[in-house]
């Protein structure tokens, strides 16, 4: 097996990336002692270059990498549409990869993306809690812009990359505030699998609120579940049961509106009203919240605009700094949410 760039980086004691834009000819420079450096280990190894990658490193094509979770997910749906459309807008291909929220999927997205010189990659999705996973990605992206590519995310994935950050804690909290607001003390939380940090995020939102109005959240009224229809579903399902006293909640906070939506579904199978017996928020505003029967009420980030900003940071000249947007959010109160009922704590009509 012949001398590979690996080896070139670990003998001359730099990183992978830092030997890929000194051998195969990156526009990003490095100082002239380190270039040495590298070069020399190169011709002492007897390292050969590798053609397709010094080609990336000179050139690129007229095409966008796009990385979604899930592209039948109307979030995921609307952030691409926001994209695509700024990507087209600009000259060039949109390239959609789905990844069914899977790292290793993602992980051989970049690369992929990375094989078919694509000028940016736009990370649409929420990044990963697992340390060993965001570091795989990470050298992939790192491999990737040592060849000249430029990555944008939505949801922050670290400080070396153009960020799109929706308000996910502030958002929640303020949507938790309002129905505090409504007269609802008794919560639960729908909330998301825990490898994903936009959850956790939306939650500490939630748990902000509710300590500052000394509301207690326990470990009973949070259930994890995928962000999905079914998902909010079964959750919903087993909140209705309730806690080890038979207690249900007044309010549920479903941390995103495809959840809400199966939450609803739950709670229309048992006859039970909303809001008259249950408030339901969920939180994205996507398209379905407000034609739902009763109007979902949730808070809105402006998904498309996010998409469109992660293409237009990813498209500045290499020359400027990292960029960032704050997405701003509102909290939009619909049908879905009405004062608590009345009566003993924790009951319903049925």
């Amino acid at each position: 097996m012949g001398v590979t760039l690996d080896d070139v980086a670990r003998e001359a004691g730099v990183s992978l990336a830092t030997a890929s834009r000194v051998l195969n000819g990156s526009t990003r420079k490095v100082g002239s002692e380190l270039a040495e450096r590298v070069r020399g280990t190169a011709a002492t190894l007897g390292y050969l270059p590798n053609a397709p990658a010094q080609a990336l490193a000179r050139s690129a094509t007229a095409t966008v990498g796009i990385l979604l979770h899930d592209v039948s997910d109307p979030y995921f749906a609307a952030l691409a549409r926001g994209a695509c459309d700024s990507v087209v807008a600009a000259g060039l291909m949109p390239l959609v990869v789905n990844t069914d929220g899977d790292p290793a999927a993602e992980l051989r997205g970049v690369r992929m993306l990375h094989a078919q010189r694509v000028q940016a990659i736009i990370l649409a999705g929420s990044g990963y809690t697992d340390p060993s996973a965001a570091a795989r990605l990470n050298a992939a992206l790192a491999d990737y812009r040592a060849d000249g590519g430029s990555v944008a995310a939505v949801t922050d994935h670290g400080p070396e990359y153009h960020t799109v950050r929706p308000a996910n804690r502030t958002g929640a909290a303020e949507l938790t505030r309002s129905l505090l607001a409504l007269g609802h003390r008794d919560f639960a939380v729908i909330t998301g699998p825990s490898r994903l940090r936009v959850p956790g995020e939306r939650l500490a939102g939630v748990r902000e609120a509710l300590s500052e109005a000394g509301v207690a959240l326990p470990g009973s009224a949070v259930v994890r579940s995928e962000f999905t229809r079914e998902g909010g579903r079964r959750a919903m399902a087993s909140l209705l049961r309730g806690d080890e006293r038979g207690r249900v909640p007044t309010a549920v906070l479903a941390l995103a509106d495809v959840c809400a939506v199966g939450a609803l579904a739950a709670l229309r199978e048992r006859r039970i009203r909303v809001p008259e017996d249950i408030s339901v928020a969920g939180f994205d505003d996507i398209p379905l919240a407000e034609d739902l029967s009763p109007p979902l009420s949730t808070v809105r980030i402006p998904l498309t605009l996010m998409g469109a900003e992660a293409v237009r940071l990813a498209l500045l000249p290499p020359a400027d700094r990292v960029g960032s947007f704050d997405a701003p959010v509102r909290v939009v109160l619909r049908a879905t949410t009405g004062a608590p009922r009345t009566g003993a704590p924790g009951a319903l009509r049925r």
